[in-house]
């Protein structure tokens, strides 16, 4: 293997990570859909995270929904904020690292796919109903649906009109709305060289926190899912990106030297077109005498 190929931080070829996270985009998609319970195990769950969070004094979602609900100039951003931050910040981070700090990106992609997949096993084991599908007497305000005229949203999550049947809205548990919020408040705090960034770094998870469970899409306890995902998710980069280069390795071995890569040639080893040192001496014009 080339010292090139082995250099830590090189950044990746572009083509190559577009395609990666496409492929695993569409994988945790296609097996968020194949993952939907049944909808009696759903609102079981959901109707069980919500007597323990009363029980532990959390249920701030129903003074968040309630607010929400009944002030336009809340809700309504809020339900936008929803529907497409999710999809354009983290997209966004992820080009930020990879032209402003390509020796982090690596790392910092894999802790997001990593996490991503665990969110996917989440969904499969734990079905959960969001509070917004609960029977209208626990007091949850669809607002999302409340509000769908102002947005290109209809009653069913954020997914546009006539596309409901395209999503699996029992994949709440875990929220990685605000998962990838934090990934994205994380890089933001850590990388960004202004106080503007790490502001950002420390706003946007915790509106993303807010808005989930404002718009009734999340409980409390699926944004601490979420985090915890994060967190295990980041534990296990390290091993991921061992494995990830233990199964690239055949293949970068068999690629050709680079001449001029870094490294010297042996002594009296030529690289061809090369002049010897010899040879620059000896064209240098001989003094007059």
């Amino acid at each position: 293997m080339t010292e090139r190929a082995a250099q830590p931080g090189r950044r990746p070829r572009w083509w190559a990570e577009l395609l990666l996270i496409a492929v695993v985009y569409a994988a945790y998609s296609c097996g968020r859909l194949l993952a939907r319970g049944d909808v009696a195990t759903a609102v079981d769950h959901g109707l069980a995270i919500l007597r323990l969070e009363k029980s532990l004094g959390l249920n701030a979602e129903h003074p968040l929904n309630r607010l929400f609900t009944d002030t336009p100039a809340l809700g309504i951003p809020a339900d936008f904020a929803y529907a497409s931050l999710h999809y354009l910040v983290t997209p966004a981070v992820l080009v930020w690292l990879f032209r402003r700090r390509p020796g982090h990106y690596r790392a910092a992609r894999t802790w997001l796919m990593v996490s991503t997949l665990l969110g996917l096993v989440g969904f499969t084991l734990l079905p959960t109903c969001p509070p917004r599908l609960l029977d209208a007497g626990h007091g949850f305000v669809d607002t999302m649906a409340q509000f769908s005229s102002y947005g290109w949203w209809g009653a069913e999550a954020s997914a546009p009109r006539g596309m409901g049947a395209m999503t699996n809205q029992y994949a709440a548990m875990p929220s990685l709305h605000v998962g990838w919020a934090l990934w994205c408040g994380v890089m933001l705090w850590r990388y960004g060289r202004t106080p503007l960034f790490k502001g950002l770094g420390v706003a946007y998870p915790l509106l993303t926190t807010v808005v989930v469970m404002g718009t009734a899409n999340h409980y409390f306890l699926d944004a601490v899912a979420g985090a915890a995902v994060m967190g295990l998710g980041l534990l296990l980069t390290g091993p991921a990106t061992r494995l990830a280069d233990r199964l690239r390795l055949p293949f970068v071995g068999n690629r050709a030297p680079i001449v001029g890569g870094g490294w010297e040639t042996s002594a009296g080893e030529r690289i061809p077109g090369q002049r010897s040192s010899s040879a620059s001496a000896d064209d240098t014009p001989a003094p007059a005498r």
